[in-house]
């Protein structure tokens, strides 16, 4: 599996856009160019069959769709300590879906096969704030965990453009459903996005590049809203008791026609996320071990 890569430049930021417009499998990446050293971010499918030179590799966080045309880098690759073990290890990157063991297995194969991870043991940590100066220009990372522990936004200057990855902006909402997600800090970088002031937000899905902070807010705004509407949509399906696996089979994330292994343990995961919030704030009462009622 590949794809080709279109480019979009910003001032002396190019947005190598994935094919599909970045549609997983696929993910836009990034090439930033200062006097003194090249970069390149979150590698992706589009990536594999003519990665661009660079000096230097960021990685925004542990997913397989940004680091699958990381083969083509033989140089110094970083992402934030928060997702360093997954990065290093296909394995701790599989553990971190929590998946049961068949699918697990499965999941593996596919991260090898389709996406070429082989983990990089070579890998070093960032953590926030850290700045990568190519001369000219600076790259700082911008913590925003919630969808993974490490997950990271980058800062670059002077040109003013912060690429915000998985805060993608996209219709599908949020995704805080692997084992190592946390909705309260994807709720917190969220609002971290929204103070600040950039002149472009690139994401790494469809959207693309956002420009000026009005109008990025607003896509943010409603990002955050899909949120919201799965807590609504919960409280609604509790006016009788349930069960964990009876909220995930009636799906707060998925549509309907979308099959596959991942399906369950998200859609569980979630619910457990909401329960959790809707329990400490009293709108959901646990009636007996396990099942579940809004009050």
């Amino acid at each position: 599996m590949g794809g080709e890569y279109t480019e979009e430049t910003y001032d002396a930021v190019t947005v190598l856009v994935g094919a599909r417009r970045g549609a997983y499998p696929y993910a836009n990446s990034l090439l930033v160019r200062g006097t003194d050293a090249t970069l390149v971010v979150d590698p992706s499918l589009s990536l594999v069959h003519g990665a661009p030179p660079a000096d230097v590799v960021l990685v925004s966080h542990a997913h397989e769709d940004h680091i699958a045309g990381l083969g083509g880098y033989d140089v110094p690759v970083h992402i934030h300590v928060g997702d360093l073990g997954p990065l290093r290890s296909r394995e701790l990157m599989v553990a971190g879906f929590g998946y049961p063991p068949e699918e697990a297995r499965a999941a593996d194969r596919m991260l090898r096969d389709d996406f070429h991870v082989t983990g990089r043991p070579d890998a070093l940590g960032f953590t926030d704030g850290t700045v990568f100066d190519l001369g000219g220009r600076t790259v700082t990372v911008v913590h925003l965990p919630g969808h993974t522990p490490g997950h990271s936004g980058l800062l670059i200057e002077p040109d003013g453009f912060l690429y915000v990855a998985d805060i993608d902006l996209t219709s599908f909402g949020p995704f805080y459903g692997d084992a190592r997600s946390d909705l309260t800090d994807f709720e917190a970088s969220m609002r971290r996005c929204a103070g600040i002031d950039a002149r472009w937000y690139g994401t790494a899905h469809q959207k693309g590049v956002i420009e000026g902070a009005p109008e990025f807010r607003r896509g943010l705004a409603e990002f955050a809203e899909v949120v919201e509407r799965r807590e609504a949509a919960l409280l609604a399906f509790l006016t009788e008791p349930r069960t964990v696996p009876e909220i995930a089979e009636h799906r707060l994330v998925y549509r309907p026609h979308v099959s596959g292994p991942h399906v369950d343990p998200v859609e569980r995961r979630t619910a457990t996320h909401h329960l959790a919030r809707l329990t400490a704030k009293g709108l959901v009462t646990e009636t007996e071990p396990g099942l579940f009622r809004a009050t």
